[in-house]
C-alpha cells in the first residue's frame, strides 16, 4: 500500500493529482527562492498565510499557502510525503475525491489557524494538508478496516504518532495546522469514503499444483517489506528526534 514499485512514468501516468501537487511544490519553491527577482519574492509576499491580510479580505490567502514553502527541506519533505502516502489514497478515492480532500483539509487547517492562531506570524505549507490524508487513514483504521489492513493500519498510526510528536518538539511549526488538519482529514472521511469499497483481484501467475508453490507467498513478501519501511521510517524519525534532543541540551 506504501511501497512504491513503479517506474517514474507509471507512477505519474497511475497518480496525475499526486503529480501535479508535487510540480507545482517544485514550481512555485523554484520560482520564489532561485529567480525572486523574476516575481518570485512577489508571488511569496502574495500567497503566504497572513491573518491580518485575511481579515481585510484577501481570503485567497487559505488556499495559496498550501503550495508553498519556507525552504527546500520543508518542500522536499512535504512533497516526499505526499508521494509515500497518497497514492492509495488517490487510487482508492480517484482523482476527484482525492483532490477535494487534500486541499479541503488544507483549507480547514488554515481556517482553524486564522481563528485560534496569532494574528502577527505568517505561515506556509502543505504540512496541513498532508497531515489531512493521515486523519482519513486513522478514520480507517479505526471505523473502516476493510479499507486497510492490520500492517498498513501498524504503519499509518506509526507515523501519526510520530509526526505529532515531532509538531510539538521542532520549531517553527504551524502546530495548529497539523492538529486541524488530521482532525479534518478524520472528520471529513465519512463523507469522503462514502461508497467507497475495496476491491482486490489476485492472479496466480503459477499453477497451484506446482511443486514448492506457496500461494500467500506474494503477501508474505510484500508484509515484510511493509515491517522493514515501518522499521526504517521510525529509525530515521527516531535518529532525528535524537539528534535534535542532544543538540538541545548541549547548546
Amino acid at each position: 500500500m506504501f511501497i512504491r514499485n513503479e517506474s517514474f512514468e507509471s507512477f505519474i501516468k497511475s497518480y496525475k493529482v499526486i503529480t501535479s501537487l508535487v510540480a507545482i511544490n517544485i514550481f512555485f519553491y523554484i520560482w520564489i527562492y532561485w529567480f525572486p527577482f523574476l516575481g518570485g519574492a512577489e508571488i511569496r509576499y502574495l500567497g503566504i498565510g497572513n491573518n491580518i491580510m485575511i481579515s481585510m479580505g484577501e481570503y485567497w490567502r487559505l488556499v495559496t499557502p498550501i503550495f508553498l514553502h519556507g525552504g527546500l527541506m520543508h518542500m522536499a519533505f512535504n512533497s516526499f510525503s505526499l508521494v509515500l502516502f497518497g497514492p492509495a489514497l488517490e487510487s482508492l478515492l480517484g482523482w476527484k475525491r482525492f483532490l477535494a480532500a487534500y486541499l479541503a483539509t488544507g483549507i480547514l487547517a488554515n481556517i482553524a489557524y486564522f481563528f485560534l492562531g496569532n494574528p502577527i506570524v505568517s505561515h506556509l505549507g502543505a504540512s496541513g494538508a498532508v497531515f489531512g490524508l493521515f486523519g482519513i487513514y486513522v478514520y480507517m483504521v479505526v471505523f473502516r478496516k476493510d479499507l486497510i489492513n492490520r500492517m498498513n493500519s501498524q504503519l499509518i498510526m506509526t507515523i501519526v504518532v510520530l509526526g505529532v510528536i515531532m509538531t510539538f518538539i521542532n520549531p517553527g511549526i504551524n502546530i495548529l495546522a497539523h492538529l486541524f488538519g488530521l482532525i479534518s482529514g478524520a472528520a471529513l472521511a465519512p463523507l469522503i469514503l462514502a461508497n467507497v469499497r475495496f476491491y482486490h483481484q489476485q492472479t496466480n501467475v503459477h499453477d497451484p499444483d506446482d511443486i514448492g508453490f506457496d500461494p500467500n507467498r506474494w503477501a508474505k513478501r510484500a508484509n515484510r517489506k511493509q515491517r522493514y519501511l515501518i522499521y526504517s521510517i521510525a529509525g530515521f524519525i527516531g535518529m532525528i528526534l535524537f539528534f535534535y534532543l542532544v543538540s538541545t541540551f548541549l547548546l
